[in-house]
């Protein structure tokens, strides 16, 4: 009896020393956490009201407004273009024709093992030599930044896509199949909607990367919004001012898209259990 006396005692004593140290690390995140967050308000503070010069944003603000419209418009067709071909990639990367997975796995491995950078240079400078005579496209900066990025882009949606249909049991493709679906409409009706459902969060994930992507279209001088702050920093010498805009122009396009994500995961989980 007095054994099992001093294992209960014993076993309250663990409990009560694990809620002390629960509590103790909970204190210590709070503590951290909060000095962070000041530490980041005084900075911000001290930016916007020491070294921000609001009387030069009105000179900047169109030009900073048209390349705020030209990274939407290549973010839009990008966007589209790597959604859809990456959807096409997924579907190869499981197919069970081996030259098909080949070549998908071969794209894939490409386009995620080397930079974005070289990429754009790849396109933007080696394309035009290729080319037999002069090239016929005299503003290439664009269509570069757009094919740059879709190809970049549909590998990893690709991946994603290819993980999602990896997610889905086995016994969906089984049970459409015994319902005397063939294998393409078993995958259009059945396994791709719970496919798109398992990758939505990494192909948002990766939309969000894609507007950010477009920093490096400054390379090939496309007057994007670095460009344009690197324009205004070299003519006034003033860094905040033209940063503070860069920041909020892509803030306004990167919290929308996450919003729409998680909209979208919302929706898809319609028919499934939530804890």
């Amino acid at each position: 009896m007095s054994d099992s006396f001093s294992k209960a005692r014993g076993d309250v004593g663990s409990g009560q020393e694990t809620r002390i140290t629960d509590t103790l690390l909970r204190r210590v995140a709070i503590v951290i956490s909060s000095v962070f967050t000041i530490a980041i308000a005084l900075l911000l503070g001290y930016i916007l009201l020491g070294k921000v010069d609001y009387s030069l944003i009105p000179t900047i603000f169109p030009q900073f407004v048209d390349a705020y419209v030209l990274v939407l418009t290549i973010v839009g067709v990008s966007s589209v273009l790597s959604v859809s071909s990456g959807i096409f990639v997924g579907l190869a990367r499981v197919s069970k024709t081996t030259l098909t997975n080949s070549i998908a796995a071969g794209y894939v491995q490409f386009f995620r093992g080397t930079p974005l950078l070289f990429q754009i240079f790849v396109i933007y400078f080696g394309i035009p030599t290729l080319w037999p005579g002069t090239f016929p496209i005299q503003d290439w900066g664009t269509p570069t930044a757009i094919l740059a990025l879709t190809l970049n882009h549909a590998a990893y949606v690709g991946e994603a896509i290819r993980g999602g249909i990896g997610a889905v049991p086995d016994g969906q493709m089984e049970a459409a199949r015994s319902l005397g679906m063939g294998y393409v409409q078993a995958m259009r009706e059945v396994v791709i909607p719970q496919a798109w459902r398992n990758a939505l969060a990494a192909i948002g994930n990766d939309q969000i990367i894609l507007v950010k992507d477009t920093s490096l279209l400054t390379v090939i001088a496309i007057p994007e919004l670095i460009q344009q702050f690197r324009n205004v920093n070299s003519a006034t010498f003033d860094p905040w001012t033209p940063l503070l805009l860069v920041a909020i122009a892509y803030l306004s396009i990167t919290i929308p898209v996450g919003r729409l994500v998680e909209y979208l995961e919302n929706r898809s989980e319609w028919g499934s259990e939530r804890v």
